[in-house]
């Protein structure tokens, strides 16, 4: 199997798969393909976590359904475009050394992947915190593909070493690193520093990347633009995901 991204601004990334390569996406991701290469799609309980697993993926901002290309009898030509301005990273993802995206963040991967997903606050976050507490889990032994909003930038921790950074612009980072939410400082800045009212903690060892477009932010700004009650209808899907992912993860705790 080889890849190679292509473009900057709105790269592609594509494949050209040996025969029985596969490779898994979330349903609907797919770009253009050759032929000869197969899609199986099929429900993936992620993290085996049964029914009720599968559907805190799908109130997380994941799909229910996933896909798998093969090629088959002869080399195949796959690929998979980005969603939104940023970038596409590869990263090698091996037993000991999982990561944590952001719920947007999974693009594709190789079959032995194994993706879940994780609520990383409580019913409050949940309701106030919005997208930026739920991140996915990647685990398993193969390559896996993110896709990072806007420009990114990578930090490298050191023992001990903390960031402080709004949620929304952590795209991803090491299962190594430690992750928690913290609610921003003085109520002055609670309420008047426009900044939300939480922060993600990082603290090392381990890798992390920054997008600098976070897709909640986008979305925000194209809002305005919408008919008021699209806007509105938007907004209360947001929050209600939110409570029923909270109360899900305090379930299957």
């Amino acid at each position: 199997m080889k890849s190679q991204v292509i473009g900057t601004t709105m790269p592609v990334l594509e494949f050209l798969l040996e025969p029985n390569d596969a490779v898994i996406s979330e349903a609907g991701e797919l770009s253009w393909m050759s032929p000869n290469v197969q899609m199986t799609t099929h429900t993936q309980f992620a993290g085996g976590g049964g029914l009720l697993g599968a559907f805190k993926r799908v109130v997380g901002g994941g799909s229910l359904f996933m896909t798998e290309y093969r090629a088959m009898g002869g080399n195949g030509e796959l690929a998979f475009a980005t969603r939104v301005p940023g970038h596409i990273v590869p990263v090698e993802v091996a037993p000991g050394y999982d990561y944590m995206i952001h719920r947007h963040g999974f693009l594709c991967a190789t079959s032995a992947i194994q993706i879940s997903v994780g609520f990383q606050q409580s019913l409050g976050a949940g309701i106030f915190g919005g997208s930026g507490f739920l991140l996915q889990k990647l685990s398993g032994q193969g390559t896996a593909w993110l896709e990072l909003s806007g420009e990114l930038i990578t930090r490298d921790l050191q023992q001990g070493e903390t960031l402080l950074v709004h949620p929304g612009h952590v795209g991803a980072f090491q299962a190594s690193v430690s992750f928690q939410i913290t609610m921003v400082r003085g109520i002055k800045n609670l309420i008047f520093g426009g900044d939300g009212l939480f922060l993600a903690v990082l603290t090392g060892p381990g890798r992390i990347w920054l997008q600098t477009l976070p897709i909640s932010r986008l979305a925000h700004q194209i809002q305005e633009y919408l008919p008021r009650e699209q806007a509105r209808q938007t907004t209360e899907a947001g929050v209600l995901g939110g409570i029923v992912g909270s109360v899900l993860d305090g379930m299957n705790r």
